[in-house]
């Protein structure tokens, strides 16, 4: 086990820190009122269109009331689904860099400490050459920024040619940036069962985290999206269902909830909304009757 305390963690947190993804339909600072309604302690938000290559700056009068209705700490962003920074296309990398110090900057403008983001796909290229590409990329990125909000790599499904879907990609990444402190990963419990780690058992759990400390450091996790899956272990296919109705059942999501590795880590759904608020609030309520007293 790593002796190394997680420093993504929130020690002042009064308890573990649960939510979800929030929509900010209505501007930015309404997230707050949807996060209060579902009693989230933790949350994720798009800073900006995920669709879109450019949006409009943000006003002071936003940061200001962002600020002010802020109610959750930890809080984070997830980039653009357009951000590739393994493509091979040049003109598609130099648009996926800008946007993702477009997010980074949006995350300090807004006190917001992570950015999560897709690590990218080779196009072709090869796992190798894709992933030095990325860590390159972010290279010139926090050369190019002086930001505390750090890049959290999302690990993958591994469908297509999607880099991330093994701790070994991910700590590769980690292993080649120059800057360490600025980035870590967030574990999506959904994706990895995609990627083939079977978590339902406490063996099968614990192997997988053997492999995050092996190639990437406990320490460097810094958020969890927990997801079940519509899809069988090892499918590579990334479609998350309702906490304890899919393929991965509950038993992996009380392992990770009690781990005292991560405790303090932020860990919010990303489970469909049929209804809103109901949907968030009953899988919250099912992960909240996992955790040990």
């Amino acid at each position: 086990m790593s002796q190394h305390p997680n420093r993504f963690a929130f020690p002042d947190a009064p308890g573990d820190l649960l939510g979800a993804h929030i929509s900010t339909r209505g501007g930015l600072p309404t997230a707050f009122e949807r996060a209060s309604v579902i009693e989230a302690t933790a949350m994720a938000i798009f800073a900006k269109n995920s669709n879109q290559w450019v949006n409009k700056p943000y006003t002071a009068e936003l940061r200001a009331e962002f600020a002010a209705k802020r109610c959750v700490a930890p809080v984070m962003t997830h980039a653009s689904y357009l951000i590739n920074l393994a493509t091979t296309n040049d003109l598609f990398h130099r648009k996926a860099a800008a946007a993702l110090i477009d997010e980074l900057e949006r995350a300090e403008q807004l006190g917001i400490h992570a950015v999560v983001l897709h690590p990218g796909a080779h196009m072709g290229a090869g796992v190798r050459e894709g992933l030095d590409q990325i860590a390159r990329s972010l290279d010139a990125i926090h050369a190019a920024t002086d930001l505390r909000a750090v890049t959290l790599l999302e690990t993958a499904a591994g469908q297509g040619s999607c880099l991330g879907c093994s701790f070994e990609e991910l700590g590769r990444i980690l292993d080649l940036v120059d800057d360490k402190s600025r980035v870590g990963i967030c574990i999506d419990t959904c994706h990895v069962f995609a990627a083939g780690y079977d978590i339902r058992t406490r063996d099968g759990y614990e192997r997988m985290i053997d492999e995050v400390e092996r190639f990437v450091g406990v320490e460097n996790v810094g958020a969890f999206h927990l997801n079940d899956s519509k899809k069988p272990l090892g499918s590579r296919v990334d479609r998350h269902q309702h906490i304890g109705e899919g393929e991965i059942g509950l038993d992996a999501f009380a392992f990770v909830l009690n781990d005292p590795r991560f405790r303090r880590i932020p860990k919010v759904i990303e489970t469909p909304k049929p209804v809103e608020h109901e949907s968030d609030r009953r899988n919250l309520a099912t992960l909240r009757s996992l955790l040990c007293a």
